[in-house]
């Protein structure tokens, strides 16, 4: 039996005028919907998206996604 070994990463977005549960929806929406994400978390008061995904994401990918939620994606933070 061959054990099948995913790697991951996991990169923090700041994102600016989040305000509420369907502002999280529509971010995390936007963004799982990018090739190889396989997870989304919003915290709206933190202004913070934790992204996870198969593989480092490009900015631009992501920048793109959260404006087209109607949000603007203020860089990145460290884990």
């Amino acid at each position: 039996m061959v054990a099948e070994v995913t790697m991951s990463t996991t990169q923090n977005y700041r994102i600016d005028g989040m305000t509420c549960a369907h502002c999280a929806r529509s971010v995390s929406e936007e963004i799982a919907a990018l090739g190889g994400v396989t997870g989304v978390d919003v915290d709206v008061p933190a202004g913070i998206a934790v992204v996870t995904s198969t593989a480092p994401l490009p900015d631009d990918a992501v920048r793109s996604a959260v404006d087209e939620a109607g949000y603007t994606l203020l860089g990145t933070d460290p884990e």
